[in-house]
């Protein structure tokens, strides 16, 4: 399952020195505008200690964790929704992902220019906001010209639900509200999906601070300002320092560990932004074991037995005959699958089964 987040912000505040961290990669980080025009898209792996626990269990010769993709998209400026700087390359780039990771400057510099001039972390996010908002508002409205009229003299039931809807989007947008802040019925967010809008990905608000803040964030009062825009949109903020990801990427897992005991943690801002990402596209793992491949498997919560199956292979859910599971809490209690079927922890499940985050699952089928 490929899903992909995107990493934007204004020119200059750390987003590709995060997604450098972030893949281990070489992409440029220029101290100038436009640095990053194409969007570079890197692979990273999803933490997760299960994955290590069960690789303890079971000795496999191979190990395959969850992935996740990252894309670097140029900064925007303002203007971008009319084509300002890079502004139709980067829209169109968003709107390719699945959610956005917008990154903000929350530490001053005077050898780090910034496009606006000066570090305002709030008014950053209103110009990127404003742009997506600005750029929906054009497809709504754009939208509404071509259907209004069929709807008023067909009085069809489908485009009469979808005027309704996008006139409810465009009144939101004309009040600079971001679209994912609207409740909408079943029926109206698949007809929402279809437009693609920008402002109805989910998001979170990465805050560039200091390695000196970053020991102190209750002082950081960027960051806390950050943090409070957030909260008011039920967004989630994390507090990163690009420059310690960046370095932290080039040591050993060893060194790495060590490094951040140092500074009183023993997971990385970039494992915290992951696993974050990971949860703010409603994703879970579940788990296939044995001697030949321990390997953890994404799937979108809601799926059921047949779906997950077919994750691996679309044989498997064509052919889906059963399920049998365990769960990643009784291995780890019982150690061995015949301990675990000595006391009954080993269930059939069937085609109805709602899969469950921490799922181990053997597959019966036939094609």
């Amino acid at each position: 399952m490929s899903l992909k987040a995107g990493i934007v912000g204004l020119p200059n505040v750390g987003k590709s020195t995060l997604f450098n961290a972030i893949t281990n990669s070489n992409v440029e980080a220029a101290n100038y505008p436009f640095a990053t025009i194409k969007p570079n898209v890197g692979t990273v792996i999803v933490p997760d200690e299960r994955v290590d626990h069960l690789v303890e269990l079971f000795h496999p010769r191979k190990t395959i964790y969850t992935t996740f993709e990252f894309c670097d998209i140029a900064g925007l400026v303002k203007g971008a929704s009319k084509g300002e700087g890079l502004g139709n390359q980067f829209l169109s780039h968003i709107r390719e992902t699945d959610a956005i990771i917008e990154v903000v400057r929350c530490f001053d510099s005077n050898e780090i220019i910034h496009v606006e001039n000066t570090v305002d972390p709030i008014r950053d996010i209103e110009i990127i906001n404003l742009e997506l908002v600005m750029a929906d508002l054009d497809t709504a409205t754009n939208r509404l010209s071509k259907i209004e009229n069929k709807a008023r003299i067909s009085k069809d039931k489908d485009s009469m639900i979808e005027v309704n809807l996008l006139n409810k989007i465009k009144n939101l947008l004309q009040e600079g509200k971001a679209i994912r802040g609207l409740e909408m019925t079943q029926d109206e967010k698949v007809i929402a999906k279809n437009f693609n809008f920008l402002t109805l990905k989910p998001i979170i608000y990465v805050a560039n601070v200091s390695d000196a803040d970053l020991m102190d964030l209750d002082s950081c009062e960027y960051y806390q300002r950050v943090k409070k825009f957030a909260a008011s949109e039920n967004a989630e903020a994390i507090a990163v320092c690009c420059e310690i990801e960046a370095e932290l990427s080039k040591y050993s897992k060893e060194e790495k560990m060590e490094f951040l005991k140092s500074l009183g943690t023993d997971t990385s801002g970039l494992d915290k932004l992951v696993k974050s990402a990971y949860k703010l596209l409603n994703l879970s793992t579940f788990f296939t074991v044995g001697e030949d491949e321990v390997r953890a498997w994404t799937f979108k919560n809601g799926m059921l037995a047949p779906d997950c199956a077919g994750i691996i292979h679309t044989d498997f859910k064509k052919g889906f005959i059963k399920a049998e599971v365990y769960t990643y809490d009784d291995i780890i209690e019982y150690k061995t699958e015949g301990a675990l079927k000595e006391a009954g922890k080993i269930r059939v499940e069937g085609k109805d089964y709602l899969a469950k985050d921490g799922d181990i699952f053997f597959f019966r089928f036939n094609v």
